[in-house]
């Protein structure tokens, strides 16, 4: 796309180029669902403490379990920049998912893990270390500070269901995050990889459910 298309398609006032790519590849999976929408405020652009402008969470459900599948906005640009057309991915180029399996604690919905992926949002635009698929990270504890979970650790990788996408503003990868254990945490500074690590678990688990009552075996 040259930049005269671009400007005919997407110079209008609140345009925001990547995303509407996002809602778009995201419909793809819940055609017909309107999620529920977490938004930052005030934005960080503005002075807001979160990084992220929002989260989106869809109800869904594979083979009999039900779930909530979280997707973000804001690791990527979101909004018109001319700057961006033509680019190999703009800002970090990627946006974080997750499956969550609904715990008994949760009142609602798993808002525990869109404060998990602020804080990851925080250390990216602080750090400026990006993340990619096989990349893992610990947790310093649990994930979910308040409960007893064995899960103390997060691996990236692609999204089974949205994969990557190109769009005015470059390469989009969306990376799901997938709760792991100290064993786990283990293995991978042994010289496992992420591959290896999800490799267990995707037979009885294909999309990568995160499950917060998943023991340390």
């Amino acid at each position: 796309m040259d930049i005269e298309e671009y400007r005919r398609l997407y110079r209008r006032e609140n345009s925001a180029p990547r995303w509407e790519s996002i809602d778009k590849a995201v419909q793809g999976i819940y055609p017909n669902q309107e999620p529920q929408h977490i938004a930052a405020v005030p934005h960080y652009a503005v002075g807001g403490k979160d990084p992220i402008d929002g989260v989106s969470l869809y109800q869904a459900s594979y083979e009999g379990q039900d779930y909530t599948h979280l997707v973000t906005y804001g690791f990527s640009s979101l909004y018109y920049d001319e700057e961006s057309v033509g680019a190999e991915h703009s800002r970090w180029g990627f946006e974080l998912t997750m499956r969550v399996v609904p715990f008994s604690d949760d009142i609602d919905d798993p808002l525990w893990a869109v404060a998990v992926i602020q804080n990851l949002a925080r250390y990216v635009f602080s750090s400026k270390m990006w993340f990619e698929p096989g990349h893992y990270i610990p947790a310093n504890g649990p994930i979910r500070t308040d409960v007893d979970t064995a899960l103390v650790g997060l691996t990236f990788d692609l999204d089974p269901e949205l994969g990557a996408i190109d769009n005015p503003h470059g390469q989009l990868q969306f990376l799901q995050m997938f709760g792991i254990t100290e064993r786990e945490l283990t293995l991978l500074s042994q010289g496992d990889t992420v591959k290896d690590i999800l490799a267990e678990h995707r037979p009885q688990n294909p999309l990568l459910l995160t499950d917060l009552t998943r023991t340390n075996a």
